[in-house]
């Protein structure tokens, strides 16, 4: 089959975004073959795309991938065709510990990504989708909604009666908002937004704190707790809010680092860290078992993700632009 899809030429940026076509073989033994309908966007895919972190050669980008099967080849008794179903960030990652370093393996970046009507590729590459959800919504799992599971359940291990702390308004937060919640903690949010804040309040936000007018809010994020401290924080701002994340954790908390939106580089305040006995843990997405221990607790708690604005797949240029922009709230959808 010969499709449509999205093109990055080596090096990235926008000028080099091309549209083209993609062949799809039908399905090997062990594959299966997509329609994709969706992709949603991340900071990951925006590195890509924007040549920051731009391809080494013509790719096809996005990571983050939903549709329905339209072919099974043998021995795949996962999936029929109709099934829906949505991709996993590492296709090599089905369990257990991490073992890969970088992007190599991944799904538009050392690979060809889910910019494109049609796909094959290896069962292993996805998942069911949740029940009765939209392509548009499951596309939203793959990187962010398994990055703050996965930051939660495993890292966090949060339980009832625990204090979470997100930053900001992205993808990755408002999945941990909406995860923590689920799991019975009592959640602090932040922004520099006092109308997004509002909105994280009717997500079930407990405390709301503006940055832009607190500048030391781990401290007040401390007295929120009467002093117990953050069990886990959510740190996507990087360099210019770890210091901060880790004046709002309790002794022996966990921050689990995730965002590099402040820079790559930071001088870590290792007496801090020392005196607080904290567990900085970096989190980069889950295995496929995350990712399916995930859908079930969806389904069992009839949670649904946030989607502020959807693009055709043609328009994926001005769909950064937006995010770039970060007017959003939630995450971003391209509808193919």
């Amino acid at each position: 089959m010969n499709n449509k899809a999205i093109f990055v030429q080596a090096g990235g940026g926008y000028d080099k975004v091309v549209i083209g076509k993609s062949d799809a073989a039908a399905p090997k033994a062990g594959e299966i073959t997509v329609r994709m309908r969706a992709n949603s966007l991340n900071y990951h895919d925006f590195a890509v795309i924007s040549g920051l972190m731009g391809p080494s050669e013509l790719r096809i980008p996005m990571a983050d991938g939903a549709g329905e099967v339209i072919a099974v080849g043998e021995g795949v008794g996962e999936f029929v065709v109709g099934d829906a179903v949505v991709s996993t960030f590492f296709p090599d990652w089905l369990d257990g510990k991490p073992g890969a370093v970088g992007f190599s393996r991944v799904p538009g970046d050392g690979l060809d990504g889910y910019a494109r009507e049609t796909v094959t590729a290896s069962a292993t590459s996805f998942t069911r989708a949740p029940t009765g959800w939209s392509h548009a919504e499951a596309a939203t799992l793959p990187t962010a909604g398994l990055v703050a599971w996965r930051a939660l359940v495993d890292v966090g291990q949060v339980k009832a009666g625990d204090f979470v702390l997100v930053q900001g308004t992205g993808g990755v937060s408002i999945f941990a908002l909406q995860f923590a919640k689920m799991l019975g903690a009592t959640v602090i949010a932040t922004s520099s937004n006092d109308a997004k804040l509002e909105h994280l309040r009717a997500l079930g936000a407990d405390h709301l704190i503006n940055y832009r007018q607190d500048s030391n809010w781990g401290e007040t994020a401390l007295r929120l707790t009467e002093g117990r401290g953050v069990n886990l924080v959510i740190e996507v701002g990087g360099p210019s809010t770890l210091q901060q994340s880790m004046a709002a954790a309790c002794v022996g908390g966990h921050i689990a680092i995730i965002g590099i939106l402040s820079g790559v580089s930071v001088e870590l305040p290792v007496l801090d860290a020392l005196v607080k006995q904290l567990h900085l843990q970096a989190v980069l997405v889950g295995s496929r078992r995350q990712q399916m221990d995930m859908v079930r607790a969806i389904e069992a708690n009839s949670m649904r993700p946030v989607i502020d604005k959807h693009f055709p797949l043609e328009k994926m240029v001005e769909a950064f632009r937006y995010q770039e922009s970060n007017q959003h709230f939630g995450k971003i959808v391209l509808d193919i």
